[in-house]
């Protein structure tokens, strides 16, 4: 029988609240949460540590094909794995920041990371937030959402996550940060960040943690519902 569970897209620019809504989105549906973002920013802290130009074509397919990236769940949360060790909070961190848009727009970097997240959907009962996840990596997802907010509301917001973790930044890097990473990933030649045509945008400028879930919430219900109908008219049949 058809599985009657979805797959939810959720794209965005950075520092919109995509991975907050993600987890707790999967949590309340019992869906496996994938934090896309965090495999780029794996992959950059790699080329960091290993000093891999960015425009050695050569050296970039041996790196990639030296990387091994899982999650984990610890202390009540998904940890991102770079070849066994534990690098959540290091990728994190404004240096790898600087670099992940560049290291994204890699076409070689897109297919490694691409052809592992589909992998990941195979079995549906999915969320998963990035850039280009209901344009590029699940164009036929259930349910797509576009996640936007003011560059003032973003910037507050990563700001307060790097103080939060003791990092040190002043709100202006922050801002300038996000407005090159936003221009980076819109411009980009592979996979650029854009709405998909069938994806619903939520602004949550003003919206509090609460009200956007109830409103991703109840449109995932819908789409599951729409979903459950599909099926029963599939087995009809």
């Amino acid at each position: 029988m058809p599985s009657q569970k979805i797959i939810i897209a959720l794209d965005g620019f950075a520092a919109c609240g995509k991975s907050t809504l993600a987890k707790s989105l999967a949590k309340k549906l019992n869906y496996i949460y994938v934090d896309t973002g965090a495999m780029y920013r794996a992959v950059t802290l790699y080329f960091l540590q290993e000093k891999i130009s960015l425009e050695d074509e050569q050296a970039i397919a041996q790196a990639l094909d030296n990387i091994r990236i899982d999650f984990r769940h610890r202390a009540g949360a998904n940890h991102c794995f770079l070849n066994g060790e534990d690098v959540e909070e290091e990728i994190r961190k404004m240096h790898v920041s600087k670099w992940v848009s560049p290291v994204a727009a890699i076409s070689a970097v897109r297919r490694f990371l691409v052809k592992q997240q589909q992998a990941m959907g195979r079995f549906k009962g999915l969320v998963m937030d990035g850039r280009d996840i209901g344009t590029v990596v699940f164009p036929e997802a259930e349910l797509k959402l576009f996640m936007t907010a003011s560059y003032e509301v973003r910037s507050q917001r990563r700001l307060a996550e790097l103080q939060a973790k003791g990092l040190s930044a002043s709100l202006a890097e922050v801002r300038e940060n996000l407005m090159e990473r936003d221009q980076i990933d819109s411009s980009r030649e592979d996979s650029p960040l854009r709405k998909a045509d069938d994806a619903i945008t939520i602004d949550n400028s003003e919206l509090s943690m609460n009200e956007q879930l109830d409103l991703a919430l109840d449109l995932a219900q819908k789409a599951i519902e729409k979903k459950k109908c599909s099926v029963s008219a599939t087995v009809l049949v």
